[in-house]
């Protein structure tokens, strides 16, 4: 064909023509997948906006959304004429004479950029298309994205193509709607009217010829022409757009000469509201996703996922009522108990004098401070100790107040904070999620980032080796002092516990017994029979996954674990012996409804069933045996209107009381339960006011309490299961007749006191003054 063109520079020509077609139809139709997809005559005609994805619980109310884009939509007829003449002249004067590419514009940029001076020849359609459609997004790319030079044109291509398309449906006027409603100003700042609203606290329509000219200059680097940030280059670049107002006769000359020398002036004062349902779940959500997001090339924050969760949001509410009420109480009791007083102290109760400083001194603003005052300490100083008004954190509400850094410091170090969690083993669905008493002020999460000493609420795992490995419930120990001598890295040491009231009572225990009333004495004698490495491999077993050091004092809780891995853990026993990886989302749609993915329960077994089953009758033993450190939950007649009701479960405090915990087991339910203070030098100071039987179990309790009461909630009271499989060892051990001293001052349901047993006991150790121990 080409043949018949005899003159060789025409036939070139025809031949580049025909190529270029080619080329171009190829990119239109994402010839065998290489050039990736573009938007189509529909995609145009109906195009979509970056949109939310939301995320809902499992019942369908909505707990939160994730966006970036914080944009406001406005119509043509509400946007200055000074804005578009300020956009025309700058960026396309010849916006109303071309289709959408302007040629002229694009070979005379070609020249400038070879002689040196760098310039663009986008139409303010091309940007459209760009702003709308994201066309260097992976969606829009196919395997050409890996050769550079050639991936630039086909970008640009698609931009030409989309702009013509783009021409061919909208008016001139509805192009700069558009443009207007998806032009980012930076910031998380999207469209006009946030624009004018954030810089000018001013709609569109009532903007300036110098506004209009500031925010334009914007658009060609929205970071360095930014006037909060380069008020000196914003100013520049303004004058610039003012003076291609005058250029092309928006602007005369006079109104150029007053508006260019008229001074950066902008009205902050404009508050948005950017709330986007923040929470722990919220960010629970998006860390649970984020593998699946990069794997899939989703955008959480663009592409408007509905994220459905398994959260319950009446357990949820449940939850969060019984935090607020019972931590609200343990707060009043802290300061009651400190008064004045400065609660961070050493482990023999010694005030820690630098505390504050220290504090101080972790603060990321310190050592801007130090570079700025070159280490003056008087000049930081004054810093941490200027008056300021501020918002804090109450039980009551916030409140306004005077207060410097360091006062601050001092107020937030004392106040308590708590992590819980709730999931159905079943299912491995999480049903409740609470990461801290107050998103807004405590960003940290205490499910699953903050790691604490567990405490007691470890001793179970020592109890699943021993029943695993050949012990029964019933096999018996005796309550007596033991020195355990071991080797830690090369150097030889002993461990000598203590039990949490100081006391050997001598008696000789069942494991169900001990376990119930948390005997640290057994539980470090079995933990040497069984062996300490192999109660740190039974705890990874069941889901545990924190580093564990292999010492005596592992079964104790000396280790750091999340809630999330205890509730995990835990969840086994009642799973009939299969550990779950938790489910937090079970599916995920498009915004049209498609649906994109859904999760499904894992397990894995790694009990028998026997064994798992003879733990749940272990953890009864808190409540069923003498002393059993879960018996404060008799204190709440909701949780026994069913007289057949059982509940298991385990109480932890660490050294010092600085972490209570309660570990809840119902037949449907695992809840987990951690209590304290960010800071560890921050702690009660004694086993009445610290232990997790006093500020975590009472959590659990009203918890269980509003959901039994609730009978839409799903959750009943009732018995445990009954075993899955024939039970092989001895369990139904008699219970110990126990004479209870009626005359102790303590709380009515703490652990009983055999007061023959009491009377020929030695007289007890002296209570160390440095270290309590675990309970």
């Amino acid at each position: 064909m080409f043949k018949r063109i005899r003159n060789p520079f025409l036939r070139y020509f025809v031949i580049l023509i025909y190529f270029v077609i080619l080329f171009f139809c190829a990119i239109e139709i994402n010839f065998l997948g290489l050039f990736g997809y573009s938007p189509d005559m529909q995609d145009v005609k109906n195009p979509i906006l970056s949109v939310a994805s939301e995320v809902y619980t499992a019942d369908g109310q909505l707990l939160a959304r994730f966006y970036k884009e914080n944009r406001s939509p406005v119509e043509f007829k509400n946007i200055s004429p000074n804005l578009i003449n300020a956009l025309v002249a700058t960026e396309d004067a010849r916006f109303y004479k071309h289709h959408g590419v302007d040629y002229y514009s694009f070979f005379t940029g070609l020249l400038s950029t070879a002689k040196g001076d760098k310039r663009g020849g986008s139409t303010i359609t091309q940007q459209l298309a760009k702003n709308l459609f994201q066309t260097r997004k992976r969606k829009y790319q196919g395997f050409i994205r890996h050769i550079p030079v050639l991936r630039t044109a086909v970008y640009k291509i698609k931009e030409w193509l989309t702009a013509f398309k783009i021409e061919h449906v909208y008016s001139k006027q509805q192009i700069l709607t558009l443009y207007f409603n998806t032009v980012p100003f930076g910031n998380n700042t999207f469209g006009i009217k946030t624009a004018t609203l954030k810089y000018f606290n001013k709609t569109p329509d009532a903007v300036t010829p110098d506004q209009a000219a500031t925010l334009i200059g914007m658009l060609k680097a929205t970071s360095t022409y930014n006037p909060i940030r380069n008020p000196k280059r914003s100013l520049e670049r303004r004058n610039v757009v003012l003076g291609q107002m005058e250029k092309y006769g928006y602007l005369s000359p006079q109104a150029f000469a007053t508006y260019s020398h008229e001074p950066l002036t902008l009205d902050l004062s404009y508050v948005e509201d950017d709330a986007q349902g923040d929470s722990y779940l919220r960010r629970a959500v998006e860390k649970w996703l984020e593998k699946w997001l990069k794997a899939n090339d989703y955008d959480l924050y663009e592409d408007g996922l509905k994220i459905y969760t398994t959260i319950d949001s009446r357990l949820q509410q449940y939850a969060e009522e019984a935090v607020a009420e019972k931590m609200k109480m343990l707060q009043k009791r802290f300061n009651g108990i400190w008064g004045n007083r400065n609660p961070w102290r050493d482990s023999k109760g010694n005030e820690i004098v630098d505390f504050v400083l220290k504090a101080e001194q972790r603060l990321p603003i310190y050592k801007v401070l130090e570079t700025k005052y070159k280490g003056d300490s008087s000049q930081i100083q004054q810093y941490f100790t200027t008056k300021k008004r501020m918002k804090v954190f109450t039980w009551n509400g916030e409140r306004d107040t005077t207060f410097s850094s360091e006062d601050s410091i001092k107020y937030y170090a004392r106040i308590l904070n708590t992590g819980m969690m709730t999931i159905e083993p079943s299912t491995g669905k999480i049903k409740v999620w609470i990461g801290g008493i107050n998103n807004k002020y405590f960003k940290y999460d205490h499910v699953n980032q903050a790691k604490r000493q567990a405490g007691s609420t470890f001793k179970p795992f020592a109890y699943l080796t021993a029943l695993d490995n050949g012990y029964t419930p019933c096999d018996k120990f005796t309550d007596k002092p033991v020195s355990i001598t071991y080797d830690d890295n090369g150097k030889q040491e002993v461990w000598s516990p203590n039990n949490a009231d100081f006391h050997f009572s001598y008696r000789e225990m069942s494991l169900r017994w001990a376990m119930g009333k948390s005997v640290n004495s057994i539980t470090a004698q079995l933990t040497e029979k069984v062996g300490w490495d192999k109660v740190v491999e039974y705890a990874h077993k069941c889901g545990i996954e924190s580093p564990l050091k292999a010492v005596p004092s592992v079964s104790l809780g000396s280790n750091d674990v999340s809630v999330y891995e205890m509730v995990r853990a835990y969840s086994t026993f009642l799973n009939k012996g299969q550990r779950i990886d938790p489910l937090l989302v079970t599916k995920i749609t498009d915004h049209n409804g498609n649906v994109l993915q859904e999760f499904e329960l894992k397990s894995t077994q790694v009990l028998s069933p026997e064994t798992a089953w003879l733990m749940l009758y272990m953890f009864r033993g808190g409540m069923e045996e003498p002393g059993g450190t879960s018996q404060a939950l008799w204190e709440y007649p909701g949780l026994w209107k069913k007289a057949s009701n059982q509940i298991g479960g385990k109480t932890g405090t660490s050294s010092d009381y600085v972490d209570g915990w309660y570990m809840g087991i119902t037949k449907d339910l695992v809840t987990g339960i951690w209590v304290g203070a960010d800071d560890r030098s921050v702690h009660f100071n004694s086993s009445g006011s610290g232990e997790g039987s006093h500020t975590a179990l009472p959590i659990f309790g009203r918890f269980m309490e509003k959901v039994y009461a609730d009978e839409k909630s799903g959750y009943a009271p009732g018995p445990f299961p009954k075993p899955w499989v024939k039970i092989t060892k001895e369990y139904t051990c008699p219970t110990p007749h126990i004479s209870v001293d009626t005359s102790s001052s303590t709380d009515s349901l703490s652990a009983p006191i055999d007061t023959a047993a009491k009377s020929v006991e030695p007289p007890p150790p002296e209570q160390p003054q440095n270290q309590p121990p675990l309970e």
